[in-house]
């Protein structure tokens, strides 16, 4: 029977442990297509991208499985629910940005950087990311508001 796990390049010096599920193509595929992963994308499209998602599917755990779930204003305390959940996010964003790049001199470069390795570029993602989730949580709310009642129970 042959060895499928073995050392990340045959170093067992090296802490990543290669499976066939982390090394085959379609696991690199998969996360090579990702937003926060994916070539050619700003800081800012990336946070707009990943606060989409997040924004879009936050607001039904919140108006279903909220305390207020039985009552006539469960959708809207759904709705405000996840844009403060949304604003936590963002505010752990900024103390992240804060604690890493530090409050110093902004890194300014004319080559466009896609790796939010600087402060610009994290504060256009974390602008990004609030601006998606927002949007997409108030898009989810519409959406879910114009369904029938009968639907949503």
């Amino acid at each position: 029977m042959a060895n499928f796990i073995k050392p990340y390049n045959d170093d067992p010096f090296v802490g990543h442990l290669a499976t066939p599920i982390t090394s085959s193509s379609i696991t690199r595929s998969i996360l090579k297509n990702l937003p926060a992963y994916r070539f050619g994308l700003t800081p800012l499209l990336r946070g707009l991208e990943i606060g989409l998602a997040h924004g879009y599917f936050l607001i039904g755990p919140f108006f279903k499985l909220g305390p207020l779930r039985n009552s006539e204003i469960a959708l809207l305390a759904g709705f405000l629910s996840t844009i403060g959940l949304i604003l936590i996010l963002t505010l752990g964003l900024t103390i992240y940005g804060i604690a890493v790049f530090g409050q110093g001199k902004v890194e300014t470069s004319g080559i466009l950087n896609n790796n939010l390795q600087t402060k610009k570029a994290w504060d256009q993602f974390k602008g990004g990311f609030f601006v998606g989730a927002c949007s997409s949580a108030g898009f989810a709310f519409i959406c879910l508001s114009s369904l029938p009642t009968i639907l949503l129970n």
